[in-house]
């Protein structure tokens, strides 16, 4: 596997293999930037077709962090880590042991916390073989960050709606959650609460009838949630979404979602934009967890936690408003607030690691 050829590469200052015989772990961690601090980020588990393709999505995951904690004014850098497995089939006690030894080997470089396939309880398995994981502590939810998630992802939707449509509620809005897990769940049950039709599609039926018996969410094939004629489209599962053949598909005037990384290539938000279609940077608005994992290490009380949820649609509307004034893309916008608060950041600079391979 060629890690500085590869297509994420973006001068990642860690990237670790680990494997364990005995338990069957295969994982991936990846460190882009600790301008801020610490690396931190989700563990992601994901039946992966490839080891090249695992590689590429903690790259591009892992810098995705770099920029999310960064627009949230968090002191912490960008990391990610991902196990290569099916969660419902492979998951077992050992292999998350083994991945906590895994995170533990690094030296506190990287800090892991819930993601994709892996949740609170998965995290303190790890927890009894590092202290470098977040996400479990006691807060309304148990520990889980997913509906600080889906909270940050609500209010970008409303701002949006504001900004694109003049209008201060989603009430009589039609929304398309493509994804019903941890986050997709509790972001329909703020849009209905906010008086929103929202349909959903799951490729997990168990998602899927959750959110309808519970919640009155209309359901829709998978295979067709991203097309819907809707005003508000919401990608909450796999990232990679929108790319130039699903972009010309689209009948939503919004893209506003919890998904990471939903632009295939660093052209799609141009794309978007061509499409008359206004994109919410997926890491600006997703970053109630992050910041809801912080505020659990350092003690925070549940209202300071949420008020700085809500900042995410102060910086979203000031994406928004120079994208009107520059018809930059948004993306492209947000990245650069990033950078340019990295470039100012007063925080310690940790000396980058060289790649490694971990066994």
């Amino acid at each position: 596997m060629t890690v500085f050829s590869a297509p994420a590469w973006d001068q990642h200052e860690l990237v670790a293999f680990g494997s364990d015989r005995a338990s069957g772990l295969r994982a991936i961690i990846a460190v882009h930037d600790t301008t801020l601090g610490q690396g931190v980020g989700g563990c992601r588990m994901f039946p992966y077709a490839s080891d090249e393709e695992a590689l590429h999505d903690v790259l591009r995951l892992s810098r995705g962090m770099t920029f999310k904690s960064a627009l949230a004014g968090l002191p912490m850098g960008g990391g990610k880590s991902v196990i290569i497995g099916d969660s419902r089939r492979d998951k077992t006690p050992a292999l998350l042991r083994a991945m906590g030894d895994f995170v533990h080997s690094q030296g506190g470089r990287y800090v892991a916390a819930e993601d994709s396939g892996t949740g609170v309880a998965d995290i303190r398995l790890m927890a009894e073989r590092t202290p470098h994981v977040s996400g479990m502590n006691d807060n309304e939810f148990g520990g889980d960050p997913s509906p600080s998630t889906a909270y940050g992802v609500f209010l970008g939707i409303r701002t949006a709606v504001r900004h694109r449509l003049g209008v201060d509620s989603c009430a009589g809005l039609r929304v398309a959650v493509q994804g019903l897990g941890h986050v997709g769940y509790h972001l329909a049950r703020h849009l209905l609460d906010d008086g929103a039709t929202v349909y959903g599609a799951d490729v997990n039926e168990g998602n899927l009838r959750r959110a309808v018996d519970e919640l009155g969410v209309l359901p829709v094939a998978a295979d067709e949630i991203l097309a819907l004629e809707v005003d508000i489209l919401a990608p909450c599962a796999m990232g990679a979404v929108l790319n130039d053949r699903s972009i010309s598909a689209l009948r939503a005037g919004i893209v506003a979602g919890a998904a990471n990384n939903q632009l295939a290539t660093a052209e799609d938000c141009a794309r978007l934009q061509d499409h008359g279609i206004l994109y919410c940077p997926d890491f600006l608005i997703n970053a109630g967890g992050i910041i809801d994992v912080h505020h659990q290490r350092v003690g925070s009380a549940d209202a300071v936690k949420r008020s700085h949820i809500e900042r995410i649609e102060l910086t979203l509307a000031e994406v928004l408003q120079r994208a009107d004034t520059t018809r930059q893309p948004t993306q492209e916008i947000a990245e650069d607030l990033a950078r340019e608060y990295l470039r100012s950041a007063p925080g310690l600079k940790v000396a980058p690691l060289p790649l490694q391979a971990a066994g």
